[in-house]
């Protein structure tokens, strides 16, 4: 590479860095959580309460983010706005006033079984961090932390006997070739010290440098545009990629930059401007 080659490599890193700082700082704040699904996890302030209000919200997140927050509104109702305690005393009737519930192709048998797996879980743990660690279902060798949790994850979650095939749809997983986004934006608000505000930082055993990138087709489309990701397929090695690329911004924290991506995804389908103008 010539020095001009490389001088105008180093002037779009330092542009491209600019932009995505400016935007995290942009999005990065309270006034993001109203009209976010992390929104149903911040009326809580038990861990538990977070943790299962966290999951439900970030597994139902798929399609309209205001038709997302109605339904996850709409479970916590149906839990009676204390999903721990639901999640641990409930009895056989109380789960009858779960059979209508429904939110795309989520329904009540998937609604059921993850009940029924946050019961046992609670029993034997006091978060569910503790579920992305289970020894014995951990064998996978992965370059990835998150990755090896995530599969750890899925492992346990269908360890229970009955487990619906159909249910396995919305637990994605590495191994499955998923980019697992709603897990990954599940866990960078439990894990992400965020002096803002939206994330909670409440789960210590994964660093914020080790957490991927949720990548949805929306994000994914800004991100190749950038040139951010070059990968022609969309599966899990396009979030490494993608979270590579980030940590040149910043090692320590890069899925900052999922709030610049998102909300640069949502500018330019907007009003279509150039990201650099």
């Amino acid at each position: 590479m010539t020095s001009t080659a490389i001088s105008l490599s180093v002037l779009k890193h330092k542009r491209l860095q600019k932009l995505l700082d400016e935007k995290a700082k942009e999005f990065n704040n309270v006034a993001f959580i109203e009209h976010d699904p992390v929104k149903i996890p911040h009326q809580f302030s038990r861990k538990q309460d977070i943790e299962i209000a966290g999951f439900f919200s970030a597994i139902l997140a798929w399609g309209n983010r205001t038709t997302i927050i109605q339904s996850a509104q709409k479970l916590m109702s149906m839990m009676d706005n204390a999903p721990f305690e639901f999640v641990l005393h409930h009895k056989e009737n109380d789960l009858k006033k779960l059979l209508s519930f429904k939110h795309r192709t989520f329904n009540a048998t998937d609604l059921l079984y993850f009940i029924a797996f946050l019961r046992y879980h609670y029993k034997h743990h006091i978060s569910l961090e503790e579920a992305f660690f289970i020894k014995e279902f951990s064998g996978f060798k992965t370059p990835h932390r998150v990755e090896k949790c995530l599969n750890t994850f899925h492992k346990y979650f269908f360890s229970l006997p009955d487990a619906p095939l159909r249910t396995q749809k919305h637990i994605a997983a590495p191994m499955r070739k998923s980019t697992c986004k709603r897990l990954n934006m599940f866990l960078r608000w439990m894990v992400r010290k965020d002096p803002n505000g939206v994330d909670f930082g409440i789960w210590k055993r994964i660093k914020p440098a080790e957490l991927m990138c949720p990548l949805d087709v929306h994000v994914e489309k800004t991100a190749r545009q950038l040139g951010l990701i070059t990968r022609p397929q969309r599966d899990w090695q396009t979030v490494v990629e993608l979270t590579n690329a980030l940590k040149m911004f910043d090692a320590q924290d890069p899925v900052k930059y999922d709030y610049a991506l998102f909300g640069l995804s949502i500018q330019h389908r907007k009003t279509g401007l150039n990201f650099y103008e």
